[in-house]
């Protein structure tokens, strides 16, 4: 486990590490594609845990048309009464695809259990649903990651503060977020029984200690990379052709057509 005294990674470190290592998740992306694999990574933990920065290095230098990112919003009425798991099925991956789920099943464990946004018997239905659910996944062939990112109480409130502070960041911040400070220990306790139930030998959890973000990034990136059996996959061969030479075509005057303000040239 990390040592979370430890001192915070130095920016150019990170920078130098990350770099190497979205050159390697680009490699897995294109052994995925010319394998017809298919990769689940679930990204789960506390809130403001660093799993949407994680989500997004992961998935800054990839073909968005082959990883793509799932971050369902609250169900619908009528998802409300199909099988808990069917509007989770419909963004799994087909063959040659990567799906990032930010948030994922794991929801009716953590907020719907502790906000009390399902019954006793719905969540009790999904502790022993849930691994055969996963079990049937790895069964048919995808290969699922779990990762739970944990922060300290002190850590996440601090990170709540400067979110309310910045209003870039500001929407990051719901009702339910500042309610999960006053709610740290339910939200232990249920994550506690979660991985209980569901950190089975065919899916494992694995827990990324992230009171240090650049850390938990790269530590989470580079265990995915060192848990799959991916090589190099040669891209095809692709040649620049020469411009052929000129037929003839005038473009037609600019002031035919509205140009965006030239903004930058005012700076």
């Amino acid at each position: 486990m990390a040592d979370k005294k430890a001192a915070k990674l130095p920016r150019k470190a990170y920078e130098r590490e990350l770099l190497r290592l979205q050159t390697e998740l680009v490699k897995l992306q294109e052994w995925v594609r010319a394998e017809g694999a298919r990769l689940v990574v679930v990204f789960e933990g506390r809130d403001a845990a660093g799993k949407g920065g994680t989500i997004k290095r992961v998935a800054e230098h990839l073909n968005p048309r082959v990883a793509r990112i799932a971050a369902l919003p609250k169900p619908t009425e009528r998802e409300r009464t199909q099988w808990y798991f069917q509007r989770y099925i419909e963004h799994l991956p087909a063959a040659g695809e990567i799906v990032l789920f930010d948030r994922s099943w794991y929801n009716r464990a953590g907020v719907e259990r502790v906000m009390g946004f399902c019954t006793t018997e719905e969540y009790q239905l999904f502790l022993r649903q849930c691994p055969i659910f996963e079990r049937m996944l790895v069964e048919d062939g995808i290969l699922l990651r779990k990762y739970w990112f944990s922060v300290s109480d002190t850590e996440q409130q601090e990170r709540f503060r400067r979110r309310l502070e910045d209003p870039l960041r500001r929407w990051k911040l719901s009702p339910m977020d500042l309610e999960s400070i006053t709610r740290w220990e339910a939200y232990s306790r249920a994550k506690d029984v979660m991985l209980v139930h569901t950190d089975i030998s065919e899916t494992p959890w694995f827990v990324v200690e992230s009171d240090d973000k650049r850390r938990a990034r790269l530590n989470m990136i580079a265990h995915l990379l060192g848990s799959l059996p991916y090589r190099d996959a040669p891209p095809p061969v692709l040649e620049l052709p020469e411009r052929p030479e000129s037929t003839g075509y005038v473009r037609p005057s600019r002031d035919l057509q509205t140009y965006v303000p030239d903004h930058a040239a005012n700076l």
